[in-house]
């Protein structure tokens, strides 16, 4: 009778998880701490290969140290082609691994906190079909690259996990689901849960680090005197002392055309020349507006055809004719470029090996978009209206830049990044100080004027600021190298446009108040990098002046 009743159970337990209609035969399972673990995710304090793990290994309570190693292992009863196949018994096993992945979800205290649909890159195809164990490190002391480390980063720094795990004792919990997306996004049942209780330690940090700094003479701007929060702002700085923003370096606020907040942090000064990476791209705006009201260039809708015998250009067309400076600026040309794609052969990683910028990004095809109507990210693009303003500006781009914009705003030190043929390079990389590039924020919240003085026309700002991409919804809208963004503030919203850059680096316009907010950063390609400063600017800074 036990012998029955355990080959049902064995039955059930297979159907259950999908082994009697596999697509694809997965390992066996054979190794005694798996089997014991089955659908289980186990976590461990430093790394150990599955052959030599022992179950006093595994964690249920740890103290959470951000510079030591957190492991988890996951031990599944099936391969995830397997459980996808569950889902869409139709497809071929190399389909179901297309737009195809484990969905994570981190649940803090009984609360989920963050689901992550993994991207499909993520893992080998030969180990999704095949694997049913495998180790993720979430943190190393070595600094291990793997996808699972920008999963918790993205977790934990990015959406919302380092302030449910506030100092104290916690419960994290993970799910893992089979996930799929063709047509409608389909998830499948739990395959692998554990949880496991943390203790976050309290950070010593020092009064001067959460006061709020003086703004000391020589800012050569106006100090406001108008009150704002500080216990908003003491707050902020304490979250960057305790290391809970991340790698900030500088925050300036304007308000009323006058300095009312000035900060720094992780060894900047007011002097310290910000690597603003693509921030410069919005520099590139401002200068064709000067060009074309100074006649050196007849307008944005010249074609490339007026600057270039495009003809000679690799994969011509008739439509690489027509792609105007307008939709450079709008990064809307309809080139086969797109940066935020690493297979398009326009990606801005295929670009700096080469000689010679211009003529990597005018030999690349043209897609089946219509110019003008369909935005990727395009830093190419800006290259060639940098050398379009080279072109047509006397004495070339770096002198003119310095004359009619740098010198009226009385900016003296900046640095240029240069192309391999040593032109400033509009792409990003233009060093400036925090004050400095307020200034260029102001003169956009002035409508073109710097003491009095008209540096840009006013219709040029209104064109920069316009969104020329309302129809799509996968972001908030984009103009003349600007992006627009909208911030709420509980039932406030307040629209800007914004010169954007890698880190975190943000000058921000805001249209309908009085105020320009700068924040320089140096989360180089971090997940977390523009959606805390969007946190701090939408949850500390704003607050502070508009309760």
């Amino acid at each position: 009778m036990k012998l029955i009743i355990l080959f049902f159970l064995i039955l059930i337990s297979s159907l259950s998880f999908g082994q009697a209609s596999n697509i694809i035969e997965p390992e066996k399972i054979e190794n005694s701490v798996q089997k014991n673990h089955l659908n289980r995710i186990m976590f461990l304090d430093r790394v150990i290969s599955l052959e030599n793990i022992k179950e006093s290994d595994f964690l249920k309570t740890m103290t959470f140290h951000e510079d030591k190693d957190f492991d988890i292992r996951i031990f599944l009863s099936n391969s995830l082609v397997n459980y996808l196949h569950q889902l869409e018994p139709h497809l071929p096993a190399d389909e179901l691994l297309k737009n195809r992945n484990y969905q994570f979800n981190f649940i803090i205290d009984g609360k989920l906190i963050y689901a992550e649909n993994l991207n499909p890159g993520a893992g080998t195809a030969e180990s999704k079909k095949i694997k049913t164990n495998f180790r993720i490190p979430f943190i190393s002391a070595t600094n291990e690259d793997s996808w699972g480390r920008y999963l918790w980063m993205r977790f934990y720094l990015a959406n919302g996990g380092i302030d449910a795990l506030e100092p104290g004792n916690h419960i994290l919990k993970i799910e893992i689901k089979p996930y799929l997306k063709t047509s409608a996004l389909k998830v499948g049942n739990v395959i692998a849960q554990g949880e496991i209780q943390l203790i976050i330690p309290k950070k010593s940090i020092s009064e001067q680090q959460i006061a709020v700094q003086k703004i000391k003479p020589g800012s050569g701007w106006k100090v406001s005197e108008e009150k704002f929060s500080t216990e908003r702002i003491r707050a902020l700085n304490q979250k960057i002392a305790e290391n809970r923003f991340r790698d900030i370096t500088g925050i300036v606020m304007i308000k009323d055309e006058k300095l009312l907040l000035e900060e720094y942090f992780n060894g900047y000064k007011r002097d310290s020349l910000n690597d603003t990476r693509s921030v410069g791209k919005s520099f590139s705006s401002a200068l064709m507006g000067i060009a074309i009201q100074d006649g050196f260039i007849k307008s944005e809708n010249q074609s490339l055809k007026e600057f270039y015998n495009v003809r000679q250009f690799k994969n011509y067309s008739s439509k690489k004719d027509s792609v105007t400076i307008k939709s450079l600026l709008t990064m809307s040309s309809a080139f086969n470029g797109n940066d935020e794609d690493y297979e398009s052969p326009g990606n801005e990683e295929n670009m700096y090996p080469t000689k010679n910028w211009v003529t990597f990004t005018l030999d690349l095809p043209m897609t089946q978009n219509k110019i003008g109507k369909n935005w990727n990210y395009f830093t190419a693009g800006v290259v060639v209206t940098g050398d379009i303003l080279d072109k047509s500006v006397p004495n070339g781009l770096e002198n003119y830049a310095d004359k009619k914009l740098f010198q009226p705003l009385g900016i003296k030190e900046y640095k240029w990044q240069f192309t391999p043929q040593q032109k400033p390079s509009l792409a990003g990389g233009l060093r400036m100080k925090a004050l400095d590039l307020a200034k260029f924020g102001q003169l956009y919240k002035n409508n073109g004027t710097w003491n009095g003085k008209r540096i840009l026309e006013k219709v040029w700002i209104k064109k920069s600021f316009t969104n020329y991409f309302t129809e799509n919804k996968d972001f908030e809208g984009y103009g003349y190298l600007f992006w627009r963004k909208v911030y709420k503030v509980g039932n406030k919203a307040f629209e800007s446009y914004q010169s954007s850059g890698n880190g975190g680096n943000k000058i921000i316009i805001f249209t309908e108040i009085p105020v320009v907010i700068v924040i320089t950063a140096k989360a180089y390609n971090k997940p977390y990098a523009h959606s805390q400063v969007d946190k701090i600017v939408q949850d500390y800074l704003l607050p502070s002046i508009y309760n």
